[in-house]
């Protein structure tokens, strides 16, 4: 799918009705949705516990909170893009403070130009964040079934008394002539097996 083709979420947190309107005429529908506003860091807690974000952009300060600590924790423990829009004057000091987190920092008073050119870093901050996750999945998937095949191995080596490079070959002859996988293999060997080392 192309970047123009993806559709994302977007959480703002915004106190500011003239912020929120120039930045709504960015946001639209074919490509934004859903958006969700909010004018506090109380309740912008609440909306990423029920959902995720791919967006979350933060226009700091807000009534309850500077927003800085939010902005570190979503970006360090969720999916989302974190975008903080800072007076111009705290830009360096704030920077120090979230940059290495993967904050995107963006100084304001800011254009419509500027903040397009935004959208598009989040944009592609966030698809390679989907692409680690899907190597992070499949590396786990792989993790997974080589743990089953080793616990399926043991059993076999146990219960019918096979050396470690038999038991080896048998999964893997028996994923061959079934056209399945070894993961398969294996928890069917652990189903017969498991049951019968667990009753001795």
């Amino acid at each position: 799918m192309s970047l123009k083709e993806q559709v994302y979420s977007v959480l703002v947190v915004s106190a500011s009705e003239r912020f929120n309107e120039a930045l709504s005429t960015l946001l639209p529908p074919s490509r934004y949705q859903p958006v969700c506003t909010v004018s506090d860091i109380s309740s912008a807690k609440r909306a990423v516990t029920d959902r995720e974000f791919d967006f979350v952009i933060i226009n700091s300060p807000l009534p309850d909170n500077p927003g800085i600590r939010f902005a570190i924790d979503v970006s360090k423990e969720r999916e989302s893009v974190v975008l903080f829009l800072v007076r111009a004057e705290l830009y360096e000091e704030i920077y120090d403070q979230t940059a290495e987190h993967g904050v995107f920092l963006l100084a304001k008073p800011t254009s419509k130009a500027t903040m397009g050119i935004a959208l598009g870093w989040l944009s592609s901050a966030r698809e390679r964040l989907r692409t680690s996750r899907k190597k992070a999945l499949t590396l786990e998937e792989k993790m997974a079934e080589i743990r089953i095949v080793n616990r399926a191995k043991w059993l076999l080596i146990r219960e019918l008394k096979m050396e470690e490079p038999q038991a080896h070959r048998y999964i893997e002859k028996q994923a061959m002539d079934r056209c399945v996988s070894k993961k398969t293999v294996a928890e069917d060997i652990i189903k017969t097996y498991g049951m019968s080392a667990s009753q001795t």
